[in-house]
């Protein structure tokens, strides 16, 4: 599947984020409840002088979980180790992480999910009595032995809460979900960006972006990045409304954030299916797609904004798809 522009997942692009990433609970925009519990439960440990609960972090990709991570660890004044589920293989790969944390550390985990479950075992009794059993030597040689933790907090990282076992959920003292954002709280990032980076953007423009990333920060900064790209090459010392449409034409993001594989996708189900519904093995096939990449990248959005329906007997495009594309659609359809 070709790079995306509007996909949330992390590129190595995205590592400009990290010069604009904010750094306290009071910078961050947007999640208000999850940021005022936060809040509280933070100065509550610091009262008591104990490591903040382990805290997990879920909801779609690109909405701000690597940021919270390093919020917390401010907010906390510690500092943070990080780590993804599918680097740590080896029982020895997770002792050797544990093993540099210093009292009060945050120990970040994103796509937690991941983590295969014989090291999730090992992890529990890191979090429950900060210790660790490991099995050392060969077969019939082996011995076991207990290594002591300082207190740390855990911060874990999902896309997929489902696939987190209960055992390691339950682990969790602090569990929040993240939110798709909404228009206002885009623009307000859009314009931080803006201030960060020193490429000034027009309100109307600001807008015209916060209404085209998918309701999703990262899309948000990254859409900017390149817009602020045809702005300079043009010798704009801001971007504007103009500018800002004109760019994302090129770019194919359409005004409610749709790209071109998203298209062929609603086109397809509607013009070659009649609407649905139809299965998504077919629909991957019509579009040259792998199954799993239109289950995790593309119908997300589409279901979320209301293009299409899953039905027991497969997909369906709604009257808001028929609309978009301009189609014709017979009114006792819906």
């Amino acid at each position: 599947m070709e790079d995306r522009i509007i996909d949330a997942e992390e590129k190595i692009e995205d590592v400009f984020e990290k010069n604009i990433r904010p750094q306290s609970l009071d910078e961050y925009v947007g999640q208000s409840e999850i940021k005022e519990n936060l809040r509280v439960f933070i100065k509550a440990a610091l009262m008591r002088e104990e490591p903040l609960d382990h805290v997990l972090l879920y909801g779609p990709p690109g909405l701000g979980k690597t940021t919270m991570a390093h919020i917390i660890a401010n907010e906390l004044g510690s500092n943070i180790k990080t780590a993804s589920g599918p680097s740590i293989e080896k029982t020895g790969d997770l002792a050797a992480i544990l093993s540099t944390l210093e009292p009060g550390d945050v120990l970040f985990i994103d796509e937690i999910h991941r983590m295969p479950k014989f090291i999730e075992e090992v992890l529990y009794p890191a979090m429950e009595d900060f210790e660790i059993d490991l099995v050392i030597g060969e077969t019939g040689k082996s011995r076991n032995i207990k290594i002591d933790l300082p207190p740390f907090t855990l911060v874990g990282a999902t896309t997929r809460a489902g696939d987190i076992s209960s055992p390691l959920r339950d682990r969790f003292g602090i569990i929040s979900k993240l939110e798709y954002y909404q228009k206002e709280e885009l623009e307000s990032i859009i314009k931080r960006t803006s201030r960060v980076l020193d490429m000034p953007i027009e309100d109307e423009a600001a807008g015209e972006l916060s209404g085209r990333c998918r309701k999703t920060p990262r899309i948000a900064n990254r859409l900017f990045k390149r817009v602020r790209d045809f702005a300079l090459v043009e010798g704009d010392e801001a971007i504007t409304k103009e500018m800002t449409i004109k760019s994302l034409e090129r770019l194919k993001v359409d005004e409610y954030g749709l790209d071109a594989i998203d298209i062929e996708y609603l086109e397809s189900l509607i013009t070659k299916f009649n609407g649905g519904p139809v299965g998504v093995e077919t629909i991957a096939t019509s579009i040259g797609e792998e199954t799993s990449t239109i289950e995790d990248v593309v119908e997300p959005f589409l279901l979320q904004e209301g293009f299409i329906k899953r039905t027991q007997r497969g997909r369906v495009a709604t009257e808001k798809a028929y609309d978009h594309l301009r189609i014709a659609h017979n009114e006792s359809m819906f």
